[in-house]
């Protein structure tokens, strides 16, 4: 872990190197007058909006929606089957099954999907406003990073991963209450690091609005991965016989809660970081050429208890598309005999080469968890 001191409070990293971009977002944060003991940059760091993705801030009494970001409750699934083997065949229609399916990219359902929690939505503007188009949102995958995958587990089994967030049901939260944050810290005169980290103390009534928003969004979110697991699943039980399906982990990465650390209440944001409390079960993705892992958090509290969600990003989307040799990045992939999702010259934004070293980014934060099953890919869909 580096520790850089020269800012208002501490930046905490686990990691070896950070872009410019990011490094001066840490420092923005670092610099706000709520901040809480130190800034923790998990080791796949990058830049983000307002705040790095794979950042922890802890605050007093205030919530910044755009710590959180627009994708609120992205998050992961995984559950490993009873498949010990499975062949390229097999595979190949699994992932068409799964094609018919699941709506990919912009795309949504033509049919209002059911969900119990539309009845019981909160009755917030945005919200209501939004509920209409968000049926048909609910267990579709989205675009750019998110993904299903097939994987060869460690433990000898056949596992699913899925990565997916609250669609544009979330953006137009997370949209809405940044706006608000705006709204309130010009009215008040408050002083910022960076106008993307406008926020909302929690006394006031659009922060109470926005973590009953944002809570919601987090169940959308669930729901959506666990609708989409299922037809998952009924494609795997279609196409290998006999199989069964272990208990599913299911856990988001951006996200705010109130959370006690250090003997205070505070407000913990992950932005691009996922909750490693002593014991807890996590997922942390690879690229789609890479390995991925189930982990078992530690509980380190200089981290918050938190670790990285990810690989985390090397290169923007826009310079991998100039920069990555399609050919190479395919051949990566063919050489493992993965089935991906590598076509065109667009499709390098999510290329392996895009990535960072996911050996790197685990060697990284063994202080703050352990490895209990690594995931080699062996299909994968892109969104």
């Amino acid at each position: 872990m580096i520790n850089i001191t020269t800012e208002k409070v501490p930046i905490k990293m686990w990691l070896d190197e950070i872009e410019d971009g990011a490094m001066q977002q840490a420092k923005n944060l670092a610099n706000l007058p709520f901040v809480f003991k130190w800034i923790a940059l998990m080791p796949d760091c990058h830049q983000g909006y307002g705040m790095p993705i794979g950042g922890v801030l802890a605050a007093y009494q205030v919530v910044v929606p755009n710590a959180v970001g627009v994708d609120i409750g992205c998050g992961m699934c995984a559950v490993k089957t009873s498949l010990k083997n499975i062949n390229s065949d097999q595979l190949k229609k699994i992932i068409s099954l799964i094609r018919a399916r699941i709506p990919l990219g912009f795309n949504h359902h033509k049919h209002p999907q059911q969900w119990q929690g539309f009845d019981n939505a909160p009755d917030i503007p945005i919200i209501q406003q939004e509920l209409q188009s968000a049926q048909y949102q609910l267990g579709t995958l989205g675009g750019g990073n998110h993904f299903i995958e097939m994987q060869k587990g460690s433990d000898g089994f056949i596992w699913i991963m899925l990565h997916s967030g609250s669609r544009n049901f979330g953006l137009k939260i997370a949209t809405e209450y940044h706006k608000k944050a705006m709204y309130y810290c010009a009215q008040n005169k408050y002083q910022l690091t960076d106008s993307n980290l406008a926020y909302l103390p929690v006394k006031t009534e659009e922060a109470k609005e926005y973590f009953e928003a944002m809570n919601f969004a987090l169940e959308f979110a669930r729901e959506s991965r666990l609708k989409m697991l299922e037809v998952v699943k009924d494609a795997v039980a279609s196409v290998c016989i006999n199989v069964s399906f272990d208990e599913t982990i299911n856990i988001h990465h951006n996200y705010a809660a109130l959370e006690r650390h250090y003997g205070h209440d505070v407000i913990v944001h992950r932005k691009g970081a996922t909750s490693a409390r002593k014991g807890q079960i996590g997922i942390i993705p690879g690229s789609q050429g890479t390995r991925s892992y189930i982990v078992i958090g530690k509980g380190n509290p200089e981290s918050f208890m938190s670790c990285s969600h990810g690989a985390g990003r090397k290169i923007g989307r826009k310079e991998a598309q100039r920069k990555l040799d399609l050919k190479h990045e395919k051949k990566i992939l063919d050489d493992q005999r993965i089935i991906h999702s590598i076509r065109t010259v667009k499709d390098l934004d999510e290329a392996s080469g895009a990535y960072k070293d996911i050996d790197t980014v685990m060697k990284n934060q063994q202080d703050l968890i352990d490895i209990t099953v690594s995931l080699v890919p062996l299909a994968v869909i892109k969104g």
